[in-house]
């Protein structure tokens, strides 16, 4: 039996907690054997959310009681530092001593990016923890790096995103020899704002990556890159036109399947086909799971606000791949030693 993974749940993090928390943990002790959970937020609300599932392995699942909760819409750094009790801080002090491999939220990103930092601290020799979600696209997935934590980046920053990457793109999804690319206004060399302009050298002579060049967005959901790499300001405005856009596309092929009769007919005779074409270009977050904090002492996995269980229960099984593959510790060797 291999070893059990402890993830931290933030069972009191997202729009549906503590309901979709919780039934998203029960889910996932259901799926794999070789996770034990801790649940931290308010400790009645919790137990009365498991009293729906009687049969869960008590075994493998203890609840830490905290009494407050940071919401969306408040100040990240304040929050964190007078929230001390919140179950997103005390979930992270556990992960920081230790106790836990991992920690899982759906609740705010802002205090999420910042607890990371402050809290759970980066590797010696990591500049940024980016926030590094998987894109999927018509050749299967490609990890966008950065999409939330650091707008303000600089070159170097840039080149180690490209680095822990390609390792997460290695370990985890299994590519080999992941094609690295910066996001650009145009594949030549000389575009780019200053950025990019000083980025590109430095990932051009890193030897740790498999660097291709530029890519437009437009190229993104080709598939033909592994790693994308850009500022969290660019690579937000990226994610979110990536998933309305999706979300508008499908709206629209419904509308147009159910319009009549006919384009209903027209509809059941191409649904297997279609069904089958965009298996790979899956637009549904539920599927994935959530996105690492790359960099950290620990793993920190955030997943959407509006999480389901679906969704928090496969953030809860991404931890298992992240801690059997010691992808901190590949990162660690990679590049924090370089950095003495």
């Amino acid at each position: 039996m291999s070893k059990q993974v402890k993830v931290v749940l933030d069972a009191m993090g997202g729009d549906y907690a503590p309901k979709e928390t919780v039934k998203g943990a029960v889910e996932a002790l259901e799926a794999s054997k070789d996770i034990h959970l801790i649940l931290t937020g308010k400790e009645d609300e919790i137990k009365k959310e498991l009293e729906n599932y009687p049969n869960y392995d008590k075994n493998r699942l203890e609840i830490i009681n905290a009494t407050e909760v940071i919401g969306f819409n408040e100040q990240p750094v304040e929050a964190i530092r007078g929230k001390k009790d919140s179950s997103l801080v005390v979930g992270m002090k556990l992960l920081k001593k230790g106790e836990a491999d991992a920690f899982v939220s759906a609740g705010s990103t802002g205090a999420i990016l910042v607890g990371g930092q402050l809290l759970v601290g980066r590797l010696k020799g990591i500049e940024r923890s980016p926030l590094a979600p998987l894109l999927p696209t018509k050749k299967g997935q490609s990890l966008l790096i950065d999409c939330g934590a650091n707008v303000d980046s600089k070159a170097s920053n840039l080149v180690q995103f490209a680095q822990m990457g390609s390792i997460y793109m290695k370990n985890i999804v299994g590519i080999e020899n992941p094609k690295v690319a910066i996001v650009n206004v145009g594949v030549e060399e000389e575009k780019g704002n200053k950025l990019v302009k000083e980025a590109f050298p430095l990932l051009r002579e890193c030897k740790d990556i498999n660097f291709v060049g530029s890519v437009e967005a437009k190229e993104i959901p080709e598939g033909n890159v592994d790693v994308i790499v850009c500022d969290a300001f660019v690579g937000n405005v990226i994610l979110k036109l990536y998933e309305g856009l999706g979300k508008t596309f499908l709206g629209l092929m419904k509308e147009a399947i159910y319009a009549n009769t006919k384009s209903k007919i027209g509809g059941a005779l191409i649904k297997g086909s279609l069904k089958e074409s965009l298996k790979n270009f899956n637009v549904n977050a539920s599927d994935v799971g959530g996105a690492p904090m790359l960099g950290l002492k620990g793993l920190v996995i955030k997943s959407h606000g509006s999480s389901d269980s679906k969704e928090i229960m496969n953030a809860i099984l991404q931890c298992i791949a992240f801690s059997e593959n010691d992808i901190n510790t590949k990162i660690s060797e990679s590049i924090s030693v370089k950095a003495e």
